[in-house]
């Protein structure tokens, strides 16, 4: 079986979707439909920036969408189906356009919004995230603890063994990963982000979100979406809203989600839209699964050879 896994922020960079916007119409409908949507020229941005803009997370956010959405209507025109879908963080919302959850301009407004709650919830500088590698996440979690003295501190996005990221009060985050060090993390790196995501701090843009979320003309998921917040697989539409509602100041439990569905039977993942970042934790998390990932028309010849290939093999 194959499962859809779609990028979250960080995986933007200038120029995404320009050649395959040139080289597909399915991809250039995909941006200009994006366009029209949110009344503004976003496929100009993805193609040409100005990249400080590109970084801004409310652009941020409807340009990945929009970039693993053309790449997700060229795979299938492909005639590349899915069993299952699931993305990180933002990737949610990706996978549940393609699980025809949202409507594609929906999605696209609803993250434009997400991105500016996210960043209203906290002034600029007084929160951080930082990546932990080489600890497990239950001492990862201790030293958020230990660290926490009154800020809030927790584990944000349990990518694959030995990688945690932490998020938190600025100050608690830089507490806790000199704690990670002292309990034997490798690495602490400080993510170049504008706002402590996926942690309590993250509240009050759920509290704005979600009203909007259930106003959504939301349908139920056609294949299982598995979520962030419990690694379950969503199948209605109401609990898919309640997950990504949650989902915005609770941990992504990326491990979990590819282990969950591993167990439901996938064993090829395609990852789709800028960038290889799943693929490299699905990898980490079990080597036992073929990964894909298209971002371009070379991504797309890798995946459709390989996938005859399987089937040549299995006949």
């Amino acid at each position: 079986m194959i499962a859809f896994v779609f990028p979250g922020q960080g995986a933007q960079k200038l120029g995404m979707g320009k050649a395959l916007a040139d080289a597909y119409p399915v991809c250039r409908a995909t941006f200009d439909e994006a366009d029209a949507a949110l009344g503004e020229p976003l496929s100009t941005l993805c193609f040409e920036g100005p990249d400080d803009q590109l970084m801004l997370t409310e652009f941020t956010q409807p340009a990945i969408l929009a970039m693993s959405t053309a790449v997700l209507r060229l795979v299938r025109s492909q005639g590349v189906a899915a069993s299952f879908a699931a993305g990180h963080s933002l990737g949610e919302y990706s996978a549940h356009v393609a699980a025809g959850t949202l409507s594609f301009a929906d999605a696209l407004r609803t993250v434009k919004r997400r991105g500016r709650y996210m960043q209203d919830a906290v002034p600029v500088g007084e929160g951080a995230m930082a990546a932990v590698l080489g600890l497990d996440a239950a001492d990862v979690a201790r030293a958020c603890e230990d660290a926490a003295d009154g800020q809030i501190v927790t584990p944000a996005n349990l990518n694959s063994p030995g990688q945690v990221v932490i998020a938190g009060h600025t100050a608690a985050v830089a507490r806790a990963g000199q704690r990670a060090k002292a309990l034997g993390a490798r690495r602490v790196l400080p993510l170049p982000v504008s706002a402590p995501f996926h942690c309590a701090l993250m509240k009050p843009a759920e509290d704005r979100l979600a009203p909007e979320l259930r106003a959504l003309d939301a349908r139920d998921p056609s294949i299982p979406v598995v979520a962030n917040v419990d690694a379950e697989p969503k199948r209605t539409a109401t609990e898919a809203i309640d997950a990504l509602v949650r989902q915005i100041s609770a941990p992504v439990l990326w491990e979990n989600v590819v282990r969950r569905l591993v167990a439901d039977g996938v064993h090829i993942f395609v990852e789709l839209g800028p960038g290889a970042v799943l693929a490299g934790l699905i990898k980490k998390i079990d080597r036992s699964v073929t990964v894909y990932s298209v971002e371009d028309g070379a991504g797309l010849d890798a995946l459709l050879a390989g996938l005859s290939a399987g089937a040549k093999a299995q006949s």
